[in-house]
């Protein structure tokens, strides 16, 4: 796995990133949806995975989960798990926030 640092430190990214609004983050070829819920962050693929839509035009749900705009398909932040297993899961992918920065890993 390879981190990236997507901002300098936590504070930016809070600043960048507003509580349960999905944010594009592009990496190389990888689109991530990047999301604050509840105070955590979380990282999953952008592309819903049962029409291919950007999860980052879609919006959170209060049980974590970013809601895809299109067909209302439904994927837990935490896990990438779709919640009705209509679709495949989603990747997720860890974020790490320290002393040099904020980071996704990529694989």
């Amino acid at each position: 796995m390879q981190w990236i640092k997507i901002f300098p430190d936590e504070a930016v990214a809070r600043t960048r990133i507003q509580n349960d609004k999905p944010q594009l983050v592009v990496i190389g070829e990888k689109r991530i949806c990047l999301v604050v819920h509840n105070n955590q962050f979380f990282a999953v693929q952008d592309r819903c995975t049962h029409n291919g839509d950007s999860l980052s035009k879609g919006h959170i749900n209060y049980l974590g989960e970013v809601i895809c705009p299109w067909h209302n398909y439904r994927f837990s932040l935490q896990t990438g798990r779709e919640s009705s297993s209509r679709s495949a899961d989603l990747i997720s992918y860890p974020v790490k926030i320290n002393e040099d920065g904020f980071f996704i890993g990529i694989f």
